[in-house]
């Protein structure tokens, strides 16, 4: 038996004050968290980066009353394991959170679960430092000026334009060119569910709809896919990667995403769906090389993890990530998210929840040894 299976520290799941709810994130979430690790036999806490101080002998932390059916404010140790769950982005690179996080990660008896969000253009960026992870990586370069924009058209039939720090699918955009029409560049906007198409005789005319779109968020370029179809709608695969009790990077589940009517993206808050990636791969590549294609996408999405780690430098404990197909059956890299949102499909959810626990206990066994 694993004796690092032994070790239950306590955790404390971090997020940032609010003056309205106690705390921000996904109440819901942070809920399921608790009673997985209640249940594993865990002491689980919420904790803000305010209340957490590290030298005191108590931490203010929070836990869900179920029969009262709200949070309440109690005393608990000093965490061994903190699971970052800053919600966004924005909070995380506010000064005070900077600091927190590098007090903790430079505290001794405490272990750090997950560091931090990633940024696409990095993400990107580390991939193709590595022979085996660069092929899987469509051309991809940073929306500067409109001559680099028209070029990168020229070369691919679309492109799709995606803000560096997006989340969801918010504020994807594709430019595609006609040759054949008058109105030769289209430029679709996703807006929630719905989207929008602009039409122009040129590129220079659009410009300035991109930008004002864009505003000061930083946006990369990206070679469109002619991802696989199911009922003429575009897919792509989900899969959640975590480390297990031995620390080691392992698949969780892999889902499937079909696109909503007129959208761009296939996330389920725009509109898209959730199927079983078989069925899908299925209909078009047949049983066997699906079955085939399905060990590829979880061998590759494990060798992306590895990558990410290796080129940042940095330990993470789960990461999701979006692969596509194309009509030829080729495998390619969209996006990771070091701090995935709750898969719908409720087996991989509870394994997600589980793996949680699993991986700070070895994370709590290295403090020991």
């Amino acid at each position: 038996m694993n004796t690092r299976a032994e070790h239950k520290p306590v955790v404390a799941v971090l997020t940032v004050h609010d003056e309205g709810q106690f705390f921000k994130g996904n109440q819901r979430n942070f809920r399921d968290i608790l009673e997985t690790g209640t249940r594993m036999g865990y002491q689980v806490y919420i904790v803000t980066v305010r209340d957490l101080k590290l030298a005191d002998e108590t931490v203010k932390g929070y836990v869900f009353n179920k029969s009262l059916q709200t949070w309440e404010e109690q005393n608990f140790p000093p965490p061994q394991v903190i699971y970052n769950r800053i919600p966004n982005r924005n909070y995380e690179l506010k000064t005070s959170v900077r600091t927190k996080l590098d007090e903790i990660s430079h505290a001794s008896g405490i272990e750090l679960y997950n560091p931090g969000f990633f940024n696409k253009w990095e993400l990107f960026k580390w991939l193709r430092t590595s022979e085996t992870t660069r092929q899987l990586v469509p051309a991809t370069k940073r929306l500067s000026n409109l001559s680099s924009l028209g070029k990168m058209l020229s070369a691919y039939p679309y492109l799709y334009l995606k803000p560096e720090n997006g989340k969801a699918g918010k504020g994807i955009m594709i430019l595609k060119f006609h040759p054949d029409h008058l109105m030769a560049y289209r430029l679709t906007i996703q807006h929630d569910k719905k989207s929008v198409t602009y039409k122009s005789v040129s590129l220079s005319r659009l410009w300035g709809r991109i930008r004002r779109e864009a505003g000061n968020s930083p946006y990369i370029i990206q070679q469109g896919i002619d991802l696989a179809t199911y009922q003429k709608k575009p897919f792509d695969l989900r899969i959640l990667v975590q480390k297990n009790i031995r620390g080691s990077w392992s698949i969780t589940g892999v889902g499937a995403r079909l696109a909503g009517k007129g959208s761009i993206t296939t996330h389920v808050p725009r509109g898209g769906s959730v199927e079983d990636p078989f069925k899908l791969l299925s209909s078009l590549f047949g049983p066997e090389d699906s079955t085939d294609l399905l060990s590829k996408v979880k061998s590759t999405a494990i060798q992306i993890a590895r990558q990410i780690e290796r080129a940042s430098g940095l330990s993470h404990g789960e990461m999701s990530m979006d692969l596509g197909v194309d009509t030829l059956g080729t495998l390619w890299f969209f996006e990771a998210n070091a701090k995935p949102m709750k898969f719908d499909e409720p087996e991989i959810r509870q394994k997600s929840l589980r793996r949680i626990f699993q991986y700070s206990s070895f994370l709590a066994g290295r403090l020991k040894s």
